[in-house]
């Protein structure tokens, strides 16, 4: 039994992307048949259900990691492969979810197959139709930054609709599960029921609320960055995990030279721009998914590698600094050039037990007032 029809709007032009559509599709179907057919011989069909819906879920992680693979590999903008990353995951822990409750459903097969194809109607007309666009963007010569700034100046066409027409049957899905849990246990006492239910809205409520909250705690407001909260944070894990794996990890400090005459020459919201800019180019250099660029404070910023010996870091920060340079952004109150530069501090240390993650910031922190002392605009390694 089909239950997607297939149509141009459909199809993302990337090849292996919609070939794994399509067989995200058949997947569905077979999910379908195995659970209509479960009625017949109980122990056999629970068994070839269980089996359809873990190849469901390798195939869907198989895809997301294709998709994840292709847009770091084609350098697409960060802010999109962390909302399409973050859809994947909900998206595991949403089937996963109804997987459990499938007990309870009158009509699984119909449940499910409503879930998952109004799901791929919106992915592939959401984020997925962005990705495409955005790489043809990219393979046309725009940088990651500015094809995904196209993407928000688009206007709406028919696939926008067809996706808001998709999630509404989502929507319908969901309120019909609703109505069979609540059928399913309708011999318990009705107000223990009435305040379960209510319970459990409240803490899906509460959930979406704290994930949204926690998205703002770890971002600063001004450079779409991660702020220093998170960076603290993030610094103490990789340390701590460098201590168990005995891997190195580096830190580069990163300054904006002579930042406080551009605000006093330029003003201020031109030293936001500025700031925003040198953002860009240096998360532009964030190659691997576990490095992370933060803000330190100010007009310093602070990227972390781990995993990384002294000459990788020392790679990195020289790609920032030229990257930096190469925005020609122009800077008449600098002694050190007449564009906007920066200095960078690189310190990479082999995290010992009873050992703190302090040490490593005090270490690039102590390179970046060498490379200041030095003149500016320039890398400088911490000693040994």
């Amino acid at each position: 039994m089909q239950t997607f029809v297939w149509g141009e709007e459909f199809y993302t032009g990337v090849g292996p992307i919609d070939e794994q559509h399509h067989g995200l599709v058949d997947l569905f179907n077979r999910l379908s048949e195995s659970l209509t057919e479960r009625e017949g011989e109980q122990g056999t069909a629970d068994n070839t259900v269980e089996s359809v819906f873990s190849q469901l879920m390798d195939y869907a992680q198989h895809h997301f990691t294709v998709e994840q693979a292709l847009m770091q590999g084609q350098g697409v903008d960060a802010r999109h492969v962390m909302l399409h990353l973050k859809l994947h995951d909900d998206f595991i822990g949403q089937v996963r979810a109804l997987w459990g409750a499938r007990a309870a459903l009158s009509n699984p097969a119909e449940v499910f197959l409503s879930f998952l194809t109004s799901w791929l109607c919106a992915h592939v007309l959401g984020v997925d139709q962005s990705m495409a666009r955005q790489l043809d963007s990219i393979g046309r010569d725009e940088t990651p930054e500015r094809a995904f700034e196209l993407e928000l100046l688009r206007p709406r066409d028919k696939s926008a609709e067809a996706m808001i027409k998709a999630l509404r049957n989502t929507y319908q899905v969901v309120f019909r599960l609703n109505l069979e849990l609540i059928s399913a246990n309708r011999f318990l006492e009705q107000r223990v029921a009435a305040r379960t239910a209510e319970l459990q809205q409240a803490n899906a409520a509460l959930m979406v609320a704290n994930q949204k909250l926690e998205v703002y705690a770890q971002t600063d407001g001004l450079l779409g960055i991660a702020n220093r909260d998170f960076f603290d944070a993030r610094l103490s894990e990789d340390w701590n995990r460098g201590i168990r794996e005995r891997s190195p990890v580096a830190l580069l400090m990163i300054d904006v030279d002579f930042f406080k005459n551009y605000n006093d020459h330029y003003g201020h919201q031109a030293g936001d721009a500025c700031l925003q800019a040198v953002a860009r180019a240096a998360a532009a250099k964030m190659v691997r998914s576990v490095d992370l660029l933060a803000r330190y404070g100010g007009e310093e910023f602070v990227v972390v590698l781990p995993n990384t010996a002294i000459q990788g870091a020392h790679k990195v920060a020289l790609s920032i600094c030229a990257a930096v340079s190469a925005l020609n952004i122009a800077h008449c109150a600098s002694t050190v050039a007449e564009y906007v530069t920066v200095s960078i501090g690189v310190a990479s240390l082999l995290p010992e037990r009873q050992s703190q993650a302090s040490q490593a910031v005090a270490a690039a922190d102590q390179a970046l007032y060498a490379a200041k002392q030095q003149g500016r605009n320039r890398v400088c390694l911490a000693a040994n």
